[in-house]
């Protein structure tokens, strides 16, 4: 039987596991270290922090942003915001199941979202590809972000 994939509200007894995420350099210029995805939470109650958990290890982390969001005029949908697997959890596979898991958890959590968007820089190719196989659509929206092209992609929560 495979391990049981878990993902979850972030709660303050996931902070020790937090502090020992794993993200290489070369990636965290494309997302936000968990640690940094908490502290925003703290200032921003929009920013919802979720957890990735293979059976008792914290393997990914990402936020919902739940109110607005300045990449679509869909009021009915929710920005998923700094996803990232630890580096010693990639290349298995999880990355993938976490995000085919999101669709039921946001409908579970935020049941009046329909939509959900996420930006992706153009240079994060394994990403772009990832977000491609997990069903999300681009429809060709970019903006220039802080460090170069974005592109917006779009998984539409009507259709599951």
């Amino acid at each position: 039987m495979p391990n049981e994939l878990v993902v979850r509200p972030f709660v303050e007894n996931d902070y020790l596991a937090i502090t020992t995420y794993c993200l290489p350099e070369e990636q965290a210029i494309y997302t936000s270290l968990p640690i940094d995805v908490i502290k925003t939470f703290e200032k921003d109650s929009d920013n919802q922090p979720f957890v990735i958990y293979l059976e008792r290890d914290l393997i990914g982390c990402f936020a919902l942003h739940t109110n607005g969001n300045a990449y679509t005029k869909n009021k009915n949908a929710i920005l998923l915001k700094s996803f990232s697997i630890d580096a010693r959890y990639q290349q298995k596979g999880l990355a993938y199941q976490s995000l085919k898991a999101l669709p039921e958890i946001i409908k579970h959590h935020f049941p009046e979202k329909k939509e959900i968007i996420l930006t992706v820089h153009h240079t994060n190719t394994p990403a772009i590809n990832l977000y491609r196989k997990a069903d999300f659509i681009d429809f060709g929206h970019k903006f220039e972000g802080e460090f170069g092209e974005e592109w917006i992609l779009h998984f539409n929560l009507d259709k599951e």
